[in-house]
């Protein structure tokens, strides 16, 4: 065992550690409350860490840097608990607020659920997996600022002239006005849809057949005709297509509910006293309770 590059790692340093512990202590004070006692098992992570960033262990020189940084570090945390700088830091009081909801979470998560119990699962949420419908087609705009009020029937007229042309047809480029949006938009979600058009635009558009031109329909930028080029309706996936995404909300519901009965228990440990005369959070904020 002598032989292995970790094992003689871990007795290097911890020998260097030692020698460091005889000289540091020596101008210490000299009690417990002053000693850094580090574990092999620290010393390991050290060693790993600086694996992990250069792809090979480091030497006598670079431990002892890493040792001292660590040193450093954990003086510097005492001083700062013996002086109190922890009090009343709400930076402090969420990180440690962080880390009790994760040892929480942590609960949840050491179990794996099997295949059955996530299809279950999925069964009762598949709502949170329905795929969206998808949309391809083709516009032609008319915009209030060039046409005014007349925007909207210079696009029913171009409808007439439009009909049964096909979606290519070069009449387009004729008819409509110029916009900074692209003509065809391929393979969009309704949700994207909403984002460039509105919600408006979107629900109307999903609803109009395949293969001639509609509209006028309304946007928020002004008025447009559409060529449905493809629509898929949304769909419920089967579990197999979501299995992945479906073990993640699972896990993430477990360490919510997880997190929910460990808090309710600390909870009813508390008792929460207000200021005399203080009732609730509205009086507080300066406002009259009913």
């Amino acid at each position: 065992m002598l032989r292995e590059p970790l094992v003689q790692f871990l007795l290097l340093g911890t020998a260097l550690f030692a020698l460091y512990s005889f000289f540091a202590g020596e101008e210490g004070p000299g009690n417990a409350e002053y000693e850094i006692y580090l574990t092999p098992d620290e010393l390991l992570q050290m060693n790993v860490y600086f694996e992990s960033q250069w792809k090979r262990q480091p030497n006598l020189e670079e431990f002892g840097r890493l040792l001292e940084i660590r040193v450093e570090e954990e003086i510097l945390y005492r001083e700062a608990l013996a002086m109190g700088l922890d009090q009343d830091d709400t930076i402090v009081r969420r990180r440690m607020a962080q880390k009790m909801k994760f040892l929480a979470e942590d609960v949840a998560a050491a179990r794996d659920p099997g295949i059955n119990e996530l299809r279950r699962w999925f069964v009762d949420n598949s709502r949170l997996f329905a795929l969206p419908g998808r949309i391809s087609f083709r516009q032609v705009y008319f915009s209030p600022d060039q046409r005014g009020a007349q925007a909207r029937q210079a696009a029913e007229i171009a409808l007439m002239q439009l009909a049964g042309q096909p979606i290519d047809s070069p009449l387009t480029a004729e008819l409509g006005d110029s916009i900074m949006l692209q003509d065809y938009f391929g393979d969009r979600s309704v949700e994207s849809l909403a984002q460039v058009f509105g919600p408006a635009f979107a629900q109307e558009v999903r609803r109009l057949p395949p293969g001639s031109w509609q509209g006028p329909i309304e946007s928020g930028l002004g008025w447009h005709l559409v060529f449905i080029d493809f629509l898929e309706p949304g769909r419920l996936p089967d579990f197999s297509e979501v299995e992945p995404e479906v073990r993640n909300a699972w896990l993430a519901e477990q360490k919510e509910a997880a997190y929910r009965t460990a808090y309710e228990e600390m909870r009813a440990k508390y008792t929460i006293l207000l200021p005399a005369g203080v009732d609730s959070a509205d009086q507080v904020q300066g406002e009259e309770t009913p």
